[in-house]
């Protein structure tokens, strides 16, 4: 890429593109492509184009301007930009003003806020002044809002002075009465970010103004600023909805609870629901269905608050319910009926549930409304209460009724498509289950499947409708009982026939937009085809060859990285799952597809699929998968090593270790040496590793389960061919690495359960006192004693009642 390119991107208006034009920027710089003289004409040629009357040429430098600055200030250059920027403001061009307050709001926009610290006096000082109420021009206004919203962040320390705080807000309050509407929407966005970083600090300031503020702007004509006055509220629920799941893991865990909710949505409920159900009624019949507007934002807020105030919105909404639920204007019919559909999480079943059974006969009898939009929320509404609310539909009263609307609404728009089959789709994972004879969906079940049938016979996808029907096939293949496998077993060979279809009419597929349609179908029906195979279980060996040659074909077929070639492999593995030994006439054929996956290190979801499909074919084949255990391994062991790899796939490799040994049992001594080396040096990268956030802990456990999974595997496999003592020499290393995990406070459940497991293996393989003195120490006994605490009949603690017996046997 040139010089022009990368800068050419730094004024890009798109800032993903920005911020990577800035990175390739300062690679640039560092790369000495750039002399001093060039940078610094750069630097000044900018700067005096933000006085410019092209307001096209002054957005350009102010972008290059803070492109610039993002690079050099972290490295101590540049020093003065900042400063030259302010002095900008303080003049009385306007132009110049507007570009610099501009270029301020883009750098605030891109650098690390911890930069900036030092100079958020004077900049807070110039946005603030340019935002006030007295400055003339609402342009400069606009400008100076927007580089506020984007210095919220680094001006922690100034919120923290109630002086600053008090100027701060009293600015963007005033702000939102600007006569310029560009102005009132920035400073509205500016109080939904304000309510994000700063709830602590807002009591004062809903009491006085915001409350008013928010609800007025929620009824202001302007659709931009009635949004965002709507957004307010819905981060503000946002926010007490965390404070709430704190306070309750703080009561599980007996810890202080560290930040308090100010109940501001139960406070406001006398405000706001009046004015959010109105808005309800604002819906706009020709707008397109995924374009936001006011009643669609309204719908989300109201189903927030719900979830933040509980039974208390129970009061607002039935009587505004009942008193439109059959006007003859549609607008409030549907308002209605969305208003319902939205409380239906928060509030108690206990309230809910006789409200839900009074309104159900007229919710299915809505779905027949003459009006598309009211269709289209009964279905939703009825998706919702067979999501969250099961137990209000009587089987016997209201079941057949619900279905025959349904399965109509199947027929119809294909906005009404979509929520019905989620409806469908919800009724069966509540009420159905493999292991069970029979169920209520059962008398329906043909019925329901060849109507899905015909609406996936459409060569369009509109509104999502075929997607959803075919989710709604793999549903109902994987609930339904056992009298309906015989119909689930047809519906396999049906998507086959479907399936071949495809692959046939491939080669007369050539623009871009028709092979991803293809691909998205293919993937669809290998899905629904999954889970037919998976409900089969050993009866699928009747259409076993088929699928093997439909898959195989699939994979001839479909491009490298195709995400075809994962929904298939997923169906492979459901096969190998079915099919257990009888796999093995179909892996001499699989094979090199899978090699070829498993060394495709650009698609990393597909290699990490592979990865699991090993573990899949040494469980389901045992020792007869051995003649491919070399090659499994040569490949893993690369992986490994590949740093081009994605390191979330590397886990599930090394738990993959423990499913080859335990396949192939005694003779995975070949592998040993390598093996062991390698998980000590997982062990010591894991131990060395600081859990500095969320995703690092997340890997961490991922890499301490895959671990502790091979190293029971290994000694669970080795045991079985009475090799144990071949681990002997590795003990000391594994419980000195178990000892370090058992101490980490952010170990998941499923590390703890994976270790008490491995603890119980070892001491299960050497029950003759080989390790007595390392199973006595402390933390062994504190991690019992903590899986002992596991719920009742849990896996946590199953395991660790086994290993207990295990160990007090090894230690006697």
């Amino acid at each position: 890429m040139s010089f022009a390119d990368i800068l050419g991107g730094t004024l890009s208006p798109d800032a993903n593109i920005r911020e990577q034009a800035t990175r390739a920027l300062e690679s640039a710089e560092n790369g000495n492509f750039v002399t001093d003289g060039v940078r610094n004409q750069i630097k000044q040629g900018t700067l005096i184009t933000l006085g410019s009357e092209n307001r096209q040429a002054t957005t350009a430098a102010a972008q290059t301007i803070a492109a610039i600055i993002a690079i050099e200030l972290p490295q101590g250059q540049w020093l003065d930009a900042i400063a030259v920027l302010l002095q900008n403001i303080s003049t009385n061009n306007a132009n110049l003003k507007i570009a610099s307050l501009q270029t301020i709001g883009f750098v605030c926009e891109t650098i690390d806020p911890e930069v900036l610290v030092t100079q958020s006096n004077p900049i807070l000082t110039a946005v603030v002044q340019g935002a006030n109420a007295d400055e003339p021009s609402q342009e400069v206004r606009f400008a100076a809002i927007t580089a506020l919203y984007n210095s919220l962040e680094f001006v922690r320390n100034n919120f923290e002075n109630e002086g600053e705080r008090n100027v701060i807000m009293q600015t963007v309050c005033e702000a939102t009465q600007s006569p310029d509407s560009t102005v009132q929407v920035a400073a509205y966005e500016c109080l939904v970010r304000i309510m994000q970083l700063y709830y602590d600090k807002m009591g004062l300031y809903m009491e006085k103004a915001l409350l008013g503020l928010t609800v007025t702007g929620m009824k202001h004509s302007e659709e931009k600023i009635a949004l965002q006055a709507i957004e307010f509220w819905s981060t503000l629920c946002d926010e007490e909805i965390e404070l709430q799941i704190e306070e309750e893991e703080a009561h599980d865990y007996g810890r202080p609870v560290e930040r308090q909710s100010y109940n501001f949505a139960k406070s406001s409920l006398g405000l706001v629901m009046p004015t959010l159900l109105f808005l309800l009624t604002r819906q706009d019949e020709d707008a397109d269905e995924d374009e936001w507007n006011v009643s669609m934002a309204a719908a989300t807020c109201l189903s927030l608050l719900a979830q933040t105030v509980g039974n208390e919105v129970v009061s607002f909404v039935i009587p505004f319910v009942e008193q439109h639920i059959r006007n003859p204007d549609w607008h409030y019919r549907e308002a209605a009926v969305m208003a319902f559909g939205s409380i239906l999480d928060g509030p108690e079943p206990s309230v809910l549930n006789p409200l839900v059974t009074q309104a159900l006969p007229v919710l299915i009898e809505m779905v027949k409304d003459q009006v598309v939009q009211v269709k289209d929320t009964a279905a939703w509404t009825l998706g919702r209460v067979c999501d969250l609310l099961m137990e209000c539909i009587q089987i016997s009263v209201h079941l057949h009724s619900l279905v025959s609307a349904l399965v109509a609404g199947l027929e119809d728009n294909a906005r009404i498509v979509s929520n019905c089959c989620w409806a469908i789709m919800n009724i069966s994972e509540q009420l159905g289950g493999t292991d069970s004879e029979t169920y209520p969906l059962s008398e329906y079940f043909e019925g329901i499947v060849a109507a899905l049938m015909r609406v996936t016979e459409s060569n369009v996808n509109e509104n999502n409708s075929r997607t959803s029907a075919y989710e709604t096939m793999a549903t109902l293949a994987s609930t339904g009982s056992k009298d309906t496998v015989p119909i689930i077993g047809k519906l396999g060979v049906a998507i086959m026939d479907r399936l071949d279809t495809t692959i046939a009419n491939a080669n007369q597929v050539v623009g871009a937009d028709d092979r991803l349609a293809l691909g998205e179908l293919q993937s669809n029906l290998l899905n629904v085809l999954t889970n037919v195979t998976r409900t089969l279980g050993r009866q699928v060996a009747e259409i076993s060859d088929r699928e093997m040659t439909t898959v195989l074909q699939l994979l001839t077929t479909s491009s490298k990285q195709s995400a075809v070639a994962e929904d298939a492999f997923l169906l492979v593995g459901a096969l190998i799952t079915a099919l257990e030994g009888e796999f093995s006439r179909y892996l001499e054929s699989f094979a090199p597809f899978l090699y070829t996956a498993l060394q495709n290190y650009e698609e990393y979801q597909l290699c990490s699929i592979s990865v699991g499909l090993i573990g899949d074919i040494c469980r389901g084949l045992g020792q007869d998968a051995a003649p491919y255990c070399n090659q499994f391994m040569t490949i893993l062991l690369h992986n490994l090593e590949a740093d081009a790899l994605n390191r979330d796939v590397k886990p599930g490799i090394l738990s993959c270790f423990g499913d080859i040994a335990l396949a192939i049992g005694g003779s995975f001594e070949s592998y040993l040496e390598i093996s062991f080396r390698v998980l000590m040096s997982a062990c010591t990268l894991s131990a060395n590793t600081q859990a500095i956030d969320d995703d690092t802990i997340d890997y961490l456990n991922q890499l301490r389960a895959g671990i502790f999974e091979a190293f029971v595997g290994i000694v669970q496999g080795l045991k079985s061919d009475g090799k144990a003592q071949l681990v002997l020499s590795q003990v000391q290393g594994i419980l000195g690495f178990m000892s370090v995990v058992a101490s980490d406070q952010t170990r998941s459940e499923d590390v703890t359960k994976t270790m008490i497991g491995l603890l119980g293996d070892l001491a299960d393989a050497f029950p003759k006192g080989e390790i007595r003195d390392y199973l006595r120490a402390d933390w062994i006994q504190e991690l019992i004693k903590q899986g002992r605490a596991g719920a009742r009949g849990s896996a946590l603690r199953e395991h660790t009642r086994w290993a207990r017996e295990m160990i007090k046997r090894a230690l006697n």
